[in-house]
């Protein structure tokens, strides 16, 4: 029993993770159908801006929680920066072509941004400091849970009830459940539909980058190829979840990290990776439209 709830708490923890970024995916597209495969690198891109951040500022292994949210604030900047510029340049000259056209642009743009980082940061591991507060570890009758642990639940709860309110209870999320019904009509009515798909690229890239920085921290390391994994593992959660629809992203994101956690714990590690390829392709052919259906933001 100690071995399962140690499992399911480390499920969580990667779980929480996939979830942040998972959440980016399903908004675009549930706005413009355009699944965003650069999206892995936009929160490789936030991990770097933390460890930029951190090291602007001199963080040292005795800094406290206000270094962690100045790293955090600086991921989740850069990588709306990067996600506002990626939707600018890539997307929006082409958002009329066919739907292979911006898939293929969506494959050119995460390559882009993989090499650029490579080129402009090197192809070797950076290391994140190590925070004596994030270290600290509290033994529960033989389960341990660190507090880099309990900020990543609590960063990813957080962020998830804000996004919540602010897509059902805002104007601003209003018009984007519009503009996902029916941009034609949304734009008739007075909503600036461009306006709108840049907020959500810039809302679902400052996730990524919280949930860089988040990572970064709980790994100690980053490299430029960190986002393809990350991305491919959250785009499977959208699809588990139902891609387009966000409490689908939230839930998808921490199942699969569930599901990879105890599989490793009770099938073999070697394959920890594979499951969430498994659970892709189950689901694309048991309930393509994910545990929720196909919803709209």
């Amino acid at each position: 029993m100690k071995i399962f709830i140690q499992q399911v708490l480390n499920g969580l923890t990667a779980g929480s993770v996939y979830a942040l970024i998972a959440l980016g995916y399903t908004m675009v597209y549930g706005i413009i159908e355009l699944i965003n495969f650069a999206h892995g690198e936009i929160y490789m891109i936030g991990a770097y801006g933390g460890l930029l951040v951190l090291t602007l500022v001199g963080a040292h292994h005795s800094s406290g929680l206000g270094t962690v949210l100045l790293a955090m604030t600086g991921g989740m900047l850069l990588s709306m920066a990067y996600g506002l510029s990626v939707e600018k340049f890539a997307y929006k000259p082409i958002r009329d072509s066919s739907r292979l056209s911006l898939l293929i642009t969506a494959l050119g743009a995460s390559i882009f941004l993989q090499n650029f980082v490579m080129i402009g940061q090197g192809a070797s591991d950076k290391t994140y400091v190590s925070l004596a507060l994030l270290n600290t570890t509290f033994n529960l009758h033989g389960v341990s849970i660190t507090v880099n642990q309990i900020l990543i639940f609590a960063v990813a709860l957080a962020v998830m009830l804000l996004l919540d309110l602010f897509v059902n209870r805002t104007l601003t999320g209003w018009a984007m459940k519009a503009v996902s019904q029916d941009p034609v009509t949304a734009q008739l009515v007075g909503i600036n539909v461009n306006t709108i798909i840049s907020i959500t690229f810039i809302v679902g890239s400052g996730l990524a980058g919280i949930a860089g920085v988040l990572i970064g921290f709980y790994y100690g390391m980053v490299n430029f190829y960190i986002g393809y994994l990350a991305g491919i593992k959250a785009f499977t959660a959208a699809v588990l979840g139902g891609i387009g629809d966000i409490r689908g992203a939230m839930v998808g994101g921490l199942l699969l990290g569930l599901i990879e956690s105890l599989g490793a714990a009770y099938i073999s590690p070697d394959y920890k990776d594979a499951f969430a390829f498994i659970i892709l392709i189950l689901i694309l052919l048991i309930k393509p439209s994910g545990l929720f259906g196909k919803g709209q933001v």
